[in-house]
This record gives structure tokens, C-alpha cells and sequence, in this order.
């Protein structure tokens, strides 16, 4: 990861099952349905953004995004540094851009990286 990684707020999958008041197999869920990105880092537990939960429910936005990073070919790794690190065509971090309702554009973004 890389230094904007540290500046995160990141939520565990505990953190999440009290978040969002669901049981933690609903959370494991929301994961494999790419509703959430989780990563490890530096080798603990599975960790989320909290940037990736808003008004306590998992960013709509975000799976479509997931959806298309993958088909791309990114890994979770890839796909979450790119969703939290600056990207120059959008001139903030891509989660940022996701939050503010540029999903359109985001997406065209994720789709030129190909």
C-alpha cells in the first residue's frame, strides 16, 4: 500500500458488523458480491475503507466500479490503491469522486485503464 493508505480510516470486519448491524457472514457477503473492496494489509485481518460506507450501507456506487476494475483485470490490491490514491484525470482520489456523484466519470476512467 501506499502512503494515502495510511491516511484511511479502515474498518474490520467486527467494525463492520456493528456498522452496518448485520451479522458478519452478511458482511463476508457484501464482500464476495463486490458491494465492498476488503484487502489485508501488511498481512492482518481483512480491512474496508470507512470512506466505503455511507448514510451506514456500503457505497451503491462502488460495486459497479469494483465490477469494472475487475474486468479489467485488477486485483483487490490494485483496485483499492487506485480507488483511494489521486488519479490525475479526476484530480481526487476515485472513492472521493464516487462520494461526490461522479460515478459516470469515474467509471470511464476505471474502463480506460484496460
Amino acid at each position: 500500500m501506499t502512503d494515502s493508505s495510511s491516511d484511511q480510516q479502515w474498518l474490520s470486519i467486527p467494525d463492520l458488523v456493528q456498522l452496518l448491524g448485520v451479522s458478519q457472514s452478511r458482511v463476508r457477503q457484501l464482500i464476495d458480491d463486490k458491494q465492498l473492496l476488503a484487502i489485508r494489509r501488511g498481512g492482518g485481518p481483512l480491512q474496508v475503507p470507512a470512506q466505503f460506507i455511507k448514510d451506514g450501507a456500503p457505497l451503491p456506487e462502488l460495486r459497479g466500479t469494483l465490477i469494472v476494475l475487475g474486468d479489467d483485470g485488477f486485483t483487490d490490491e490494485q483496485a483499492m490503491d487506485w480507488l483511494i490514491e489521486v488519479d490525475s484525470s479526476l484530480g481526487v482520489p476515485p472513492i472521493v469522486a464516487l462520494l461526490a456523484g461522479r460515478k459516470a466519470e469515474v467509471r470511464r476512467v476505471a474502463q480506460a485503464l484496460a
